[in-house]
């Protein structure tokens, strides 16, 4: 049961009190993938901001041995939420009418979700007491303009970062949230290890394993930094501390998967398993580590060259080092090669085509 008027794509807009977007399906449908492909026995879920209860029920339904709180502070959704509880005949999910912030300092889980309409800045320092050692902490940024370098001082203001335009916008966007997460949980003398972290629609998404301890926290900062990227070179970088050319972030430098668990996720019977399979190969084999994004649009602007086939340019990177597809844009790719290889790749696709 969700709002006949409800929306459909995009960031979305409330519409009446209770928000539903149906374009969320995907989100929701990697959620699902994950937390079965963790496998883990009674696992105790909190809905923080659960609206409809959509994603609750889904993993009341979906996941085995599960026991959902879904949670929301409006008491018009929680009347969503228990008509979509009945509706599924379920007895492993409960509904729950509290200030995230009252819920999480009384309880905690083994998994929190966060989803806010939004940025997750202001429920972030709540959603961590709330976990569990060894727990798992799903955040949901909406916000992906500031985050992106559109709004850069909106960005300063809620992420402590400086965001950046370009074909990198996307990554460092998501790794300046990985990063103020990061702080945050250093902050309580916690650690993290990325799960699953990407870029989908309108919206920056991750799950991280929290580890406590000051030697988890200090481990993880250690994989903080920044980027340089000069437009008119192209030249771009990355370095632990701050100087006049590395001054975008700081930002999260660590892995954005656990290629293990990505190996046991599977897309069947998903809302939408074509994409869930698409995304799940391009994810499986995406370099994840250091943030050098290019795009092939932004070379072929840079040397007024044709641009190759795509495939030929990510076969002729290979055969100079690393380089793969990114799930972030289509005309993207990652490599660690430097600038010269990459146009002399450039120029042997255009050749091997023509």
């Amino acid at each position: 049961m969700v709002p006949e008027e409800h929306s459909v794509k995009g960031p979305g807009k409330i519409r009446g009190s209770v928000f539903f977007n149906s374009q969320m399906a995907f989100n929701r449908d990697v959620n699902i993938m994950l937390l079965k492909a963790l496998g883990r026995k009674n696992m105790s879920v909190a809905d923080a901001m659960s609206a409809t209860g959509a994603r609750a029920v889904r993993i009341a339904n979906e996941v085995p041995d599960t026991f959902v709180t879904a949670n929301d502070i409006n008491a018009d959704a929680v009347e969503y939420i228990k008509q979509n509880i009945e509706l599924n005949s379920l007895e492993n999910c409960v509904p729950s009418n509290r200030p995230l912030g009252s819920l999480l300092a009384e309880e905690s889980f083994d998994y929190v979700d966060l989803d806010p309409f939004g940025s997750p800045v202001p429920f972030l320092h709540a959603a961590i007491s709330g976990c569990r050692r060894k727990g798992i902490l799903a955040v949901t940024a909406t916000d992906a303009a500031p985050l992106s370098g559109a709004h850069r001082a909106k960005c300063e203001r809620r992420y402590s970062a400086r965001p950046l335009r370009g074909p990198m916008c996307h990554e460092a966007g998501l790794r300046i949230l990985m990063g103020h997460i990061c702080r945050e949980l250093a902050r309580l003398d916690r650690g993290m290890v990325p799960l699953l972290s990407f870029s989908a629609d309108h919206y920056f998404r991750t799950y991280i394993l929290v580890e406590k301890g000051a030697a988890a926290a200090d481990r993880s900062l250690s994989q903080m930094g920044y980027i340089s990227y000069d437009q008119t070179t192209m030249e771009r970088g990355f370095a632990s501390e701050p100087d006049k050319d590395h001054k975008y972030g700081p930002l999260w430098g660590g892995k954005l998967f656990d290629r293990e668990l990505l190996s046991r996720m599977s897309p069947e019977g998903m809302s939408d398993p074509r994409r869930c399979a698409s995304m799940l190969e391009m994810w499986r084999q995406e370099i994840d580590s250091v943030p050098l994004v290019y795009s092939v649009d932004e070379i072929s602007s840079f040397t007024k060259r044709p641009t190759p086939k795509f495939e030929d340019l990510i076969e002729s990177l290979r055969r100079r080092g690393d380089a793969s597809r990114t799930h972030l844009g289509p005309v993207l790719f990652k490599t660690s090669l430097p600038l010269e290889e990459i146009v002399s790749a450039y120029d042997e696709a255009y050749s091997a085509g023509h």
